[in-house]
């Protein structure tokens, strides 16, 4: 018999099994990778989710009011951070109608700061006579704390309150 064709040559650990190649590895970098990109998003949602829900349009901090501001409310408490300011021809429970400041130095105490609030009434004579008679206005007074002397705020803040809430300025 004449010699027939050579066998197929058979596979050994060094060559390349014969059929279709396993998909490559999934390297560990990339999920890393996409964990923190997905970490950056959720926390950028959460920014503007607060800057939108907690910081509204008029949210203003307790040192940027201004004198003429209305507030829509007036805050209870004695530590007061932020302000809800709207338009003087809706209904609003306050107006601030003096912004005194106190001298620079060292923060003077609330005993200091109680005696300069008192600076308050006369101010309200000036900037509306008619709310000094009127004996649903009342004052609130923002002043500084310790803290936020420390970091620049000098301002007396002397607010009308109106109760009930009422629209336009008392602006006289």
């Amino acid at each position: 018999m004449p010699p027939g064709p050579p066998p197929p040559p058979q596979p050994y650990a060094g060559m390349p099994q014969p059929g279709p190649t396993p998909p490559p590895e999934k390297s560990k970098l990339w999920l890393i990778l996409g964990l923190v990109a997905l970490a950056v998003v959720v926390i950028a949602i959460a920014v503007v989710l607060f800057v939108v829900l907690v910081l509204r349009a008029g949210t203003v901090t307790a040192t940027q009011v201004k004198l003429g501001d209305c507030l829509s409310e007036i805050p209870d408490g004695s530590q007061v951070r932020t302000l809800e300011t709207i338009d003087c021809a809706e209904p609003h429970a306050g107006e601030v109608f003096a912004v005194l400041q106190m001298p620079d130095g060292d923060f003077p105490g609330q005993d200091a700061m109680v005696k300069y609030a008192n600076r308050c009434a006369p101010e309200l004579a000036s900037y509306s006579p008619a709310a000094v008679t009127d004996d649903l206005v009342r004052l609130f007074v923002l002043f500084p704390t310790d803290e936020t002397w420390s970091d620049g705020d000098r301002a007396v803040t002397c607010v009308a309150t109106l109760d009930p809430p009422r629209a336009g300025s008392l602006r006289g």
